[in-house]
């Protein structure tokens, strides 16, 4: 029944095969969400299905190197320069974003941006998801980002509490290898279990941030009446860097190498290399592939590669989701694909806070809350760069080793959003395309050439800094994902539409970081070169001032999880209210995004689903008996979980 595939292939099941099975738990998506959750319940005994849209060889070191060559030929080097275009599996791309005029959308990416404001929303359609191309930071949320209703009458509060998701923030770190300190992490009320270290050492913070920190460190600043004082902090980060021998009581840690396990020369320690996102090199940054690659030896666990998902069937009588239809292609670039269907007790949709609603509202599931899309959240980043008056070793080191935290919460989250602020260690790369940018510049407006050119270019770029203010965006059921027969795919699937706008609440907090750009430029001798161009695809004016917006790809609210069925539309378990055997998890399940990047979090919550999920299989009575027409027999009790 089942292809045997070699060692170190990804192991997949024959789809015709698998249409004959009921599986314990059907998961859409190859993730982090996904590859988690099937890694536990695999664990546990349970049969999985995994249905992947993108091909799954990506998990093989041939895979993952093919995907670096990709990467290093690609003329435009955006995060999703490594994968193959595959018309069956379109991903969204930053390259497609443009601006958006009053009932023109734009149709030119794979998501259908309807505006009023643009963004460069991107994720993944291959195997292992959006840590395929992630910066790897891994921050904890803050204990208040849980009640920022209650606390400063803005975003929604969460049915959990720090405290609930902690033992689960702990095992998600040992899940993703994460280096940190815990010293440096402790601020701003977030707590830690005694006696608890990471897994991994901290990583060191750059010289860069070392150079910035020198001046910064104790400089003082004033909001809403409250004076603070900023510091550099180093960043948690998910890659490999050395084990803490004080780890899981004195036991240590391994560090998990690269996907394909029995290939030694890859997968160690981190090697400083400056393109982590999107891939790094040696695969000392963790990506899902890892958990994947664990989760598919387990003879429980099987994956269905090339399968896009289509439609969620549902039995109107009891509300259960019954089957997934899905349409398998032959080949990435093929227009062949054969119908099919996936049989389970339970169903889980991992795939993110766009393809998840998107796939439910494609199915005409809408949820009873009418909430289903809506909510949709991302940081707001803005840039400002400057060029600093010293060498201070730009573009040594990962993307981002350092940053300023002290502004992530406080009483003036209820006039102005927060945020955090990450010194970029790849100079002007992501404002303005350093350093090819400036190799254009110094010969056609320099004429420079010859040992001129290297030494100008070397100076300009080694004095780069950039920083990257990360805003939060409170949740808003006008920022959307819906869907419409007119647009499709090439698969006949409905593609998202988005509709997306900034509250003056976050403008404010822009506005806000600005300034203090300005302020820490001027503290560190910095020549400011910000300048924001009026025809850029994310320009927004605020008080008479114009910025540039981009998105952060930390999707998040689209199926917030709440404790009132009429106000969210998952449980705090990402169990749907409407459908007891599905779970929407992932970052759609947040209802709020406040100022850390979203992975650790979302790991989190799926570590503690699994088990719910597990309660619940254990719990129903009667295996679920579905005729080929799709309706249910017999159906198991209902418990309450």
């Amino acid at each position: 029944m089942y292809v045997k595939f070699p060692e170190g292939a990804a192991k997949r099941t024959d789809a015709a095969a698998a249409a004959d099975v009921l599986y314990d738990a059907v998961i859409v998506g190859g993730g982090v969400a996904g590859a988690i959750i099937a890694s536990r319940l695999g664990a546990a005994g349970k049969s999985v299905l995994i249905l992947e849209a993108g091909p799954g060889e990506d998990i093989t070191l041939k895979g993952y190197e093919d995907y670096l060559d990709r990467f290093y030929s690609a003329t435009s080097k955006d995060n999703q320069s490594p994968y193959p275009v595959v018309a069956n599996a379109p991903m969204p791309r930053g390259t497609d974003a443009r601006r958006i005029f009053p009932g023109v959308p734009n149709t030119l990416g794979y998501i259908v941006q309807n505006g009023p404001l643009a963004t460069d929303t991107t994720y993944t359609r291959v195997l292992g998801g959006t840590t395929m191309h992630w910066e790897g930071k891994t921050p904890r949320m803050l204990p208040e980002d849980f009640r920022t209703r209650t606390l400063y009458g803005e975003g929604a509060d969460w049915p959990l509490t720090y405290d609930d998701l902690a033992p689960y923030y702990n095992e998600a770190e040992f899940e993703l290898g994460v280096s940190a300190d815990v010293e440096d992490q402790s601020y701003l009320g977030v707590a830690f279990d005694e006696d608890y270290v990471f897994p991994m050492k901290g990583l060191p913070l750059s010289y860069l941030d070392r150079m910035v920190a020198k001046d910064v460190d104790g400089m003082p600043v004033e909001l809403d009446g409250v004076r603070r004082e900023l510091h550099v902090r180093p960043w948690p980060q998910a890659r490999n860097g050395i084990p803490n021998p004080a780890y899981n009581g004195g036991q240590g840690y391994v560090p998990r190498g690269a996907v394909s396990t029995y290939q030694v020369e890859v997968g160690g320690r981190c090697q400083g290399n400056n393109n982590c996102v999107p891939l790094c090199p040696v695969q000392a940054k963790y990506n899902a592939g890892k958990t994947l690659a664990v989760a598919l030896q387990s003879p429980h666990v099987h994956m269905v590669a090339q399968a896009v998902a289509y439609k969620v069937h549902v039995d109107h009588d009891t509300g259960r989701v019954t089957e997934i239809e899905y349409r398998h292609y032959d080949q990435p670039d093929g227009t062949g694909f054969t119908t099919r269907r996936a049989r389970g007790r339970l169903f889980v949709l991992a795939a993110n806070a766009v393809e998840n609603p998107r796939l439910m509202l494609a199915s005409g599931l809408n949820s009873s809350s009418g909430l289903m899309g809506r909510n949709f959240m991302d940081h707001a980043y803005l840039l400002a760069w400057a060029l600093l008056p010293e060498v201070a070793g730009t573009f040594r080191g990962t993307n981002c080793t350092g940053g300023i935290t002290d502004l992530r919460g406080g009483g003036f989250r209820s006039r102005q959003a927060a945020f955090a602020i990450d010194i970029h260690n790849d100079g002007w790369g992501w404002a303005r395309g350093a350093p090819m940018t400036d190799l254009v510049d110094l010969v056609d407006a320099g004429g420079r050439y010859g040992e001129s050119l290297r030494q100008g270019l070397v100076d300009r770029v080694s004095r780069q800094l950039q920083l990257a203010f990360m805003i939060e965006v409170p949740a808003n059921p006008s920022n959307r994902v819906t869907v419409d027969p007119a647009y499709t795919d090439h698969l006949g699937n409905m593609r998202p539409i988005l509709s997306y706008d900034l509250p003056d609440y976050t403008m404010r907090g822009v506005a806000y970081a600005r300034q203090l750009s300005k302020q820490i430029f001027a503290r560190l001798g910095a020549e400011d070169h910000t300048q924001y161009d009026p025809d850029f695809w994310g320009y927004a004016v605020y008080g008479g001032e114009g910025y540039e917006i981009r998105g952060g790809n930390h999707l998040a609210g689209t199926h917030m999880m709440g404790g009132d069925p009429k106000t969210s539309v998952v449980d705090a378990n990402q169990r749907s209210w409407d459908h007891r055997n599905l779970y929407l998890v992932g970052g759609g399940s947040m209802p709020t995004v406040s100022t850390s990047n979203v992975t650790l979090t979302i790991a989190a919550l799926c570590l503690r689903s699994t088990h719910a999920m597990l309660a619940q299989l254990a719990s129903e009575s009667a295996p679920i008996k579905i005729t080929a027409t799709g309706a249910t027999q017999d159906r198991p009790q209902e418990v309450a979980l």
